[in-house]
């Protein structure tokens, strides 16, 4: 069975790796340190939870949540924060969170919380959302391209990757950018890896005349699709 895909922002490097060590058995945790690279994260790729600190760079955990809100009304939103106060937890919850955790906290208790809301949002689940490009329906959730005639099965990562310059057409992308977005680190041996699944993306997309990945000497790539 696939795992739940959680969100999880963090810039308190111990807690961090205590937190994602002790979940990582039972979920598919992706960890971020700052609200920035949380946030680009959430928008190139498809979570079932989040899991946000307050107090980090970048953007704190207010505003991470405030954006994530604006673009999906439905999915869980819990805070971890040492943050105590009940002014907090109050303009956490008005912000969208469905609870708040007061470190430090059990992981007992947090796993519990994590499988009541993702439960919930089982029971209330959609189709997954699709995109047109060019002549294919993308399909993000099951990694598929689809026109009238053929189905192409794409990566994970191409999917992700896809997705990401979906939802930032006609932008110019900084290389570091799409890595700590897609990868979460923004390495040489990630910079390859960038580079091998830009390539495949358009191998599967060379007969698509109207759809252009632009390569930007030293400083990234520009998704473009010219109206038809």
């Amino acid at each position: 069975m696939e795992k739940s895909k959680i969100l999880y922002a963090e810039d308190d490097k111990t807690i961090a790796f205590l937190i994602q060590d002790s979940l990582e058995s039972y979920y598919d945790i992706n960890c971020y340190s700052d609200g920035r690279s949380a946030l680009e994260a959430f928008n190139s790729q498809n979570f079932d939870i989040c899991l946000l600190d307050i107090m980090m760079p970048e953007l704190n955990g207010f505003e991470l949540a405030q954006q994530i809100r604006d673009k999906n009304s439905e999915i869980p939103i819990i805070f971890i924060s040492a943050k105590a106060l009940k002014e907090d937890r109050i303009k956490g919850l008005k912000l969208g969170a469905d609870d708040y955790l007061v470190k430090p906290f059990s992981i007992e208790e947090l796993i519990l919380k994590i499988e009541v809301f993702l439960k919930r949002t089982k029971r209330t689940d959609t189709s997954p959302l699709t995109y047109k490009v060019g002549k294919y329906n993308f399909d993000p959730k099951n990694y598929t391209l689809q026109d009238t005639e053929n189905s192409i099965s794409l990566t994970q990562r191409e999917s992700e990757l896809l997705l990401y310059f979906i939802r930032n057409k006609n932008t110019v992308l900084k290389r570091q950018d799409i890595l700590k977005a897609i990868w979460g680190d923004d390495d040489y041996f990630m910079g390859r890896s960038l580079d091998v699944f830009i390539s495949r993306l358009r191998k599967v997309l060379a007969d698509e005349q109207n759809i252009l990945i632009e390569n930007l000497h030293g400083i990234g790539f520009r998704f473009s699709e010219k109206s038809t």
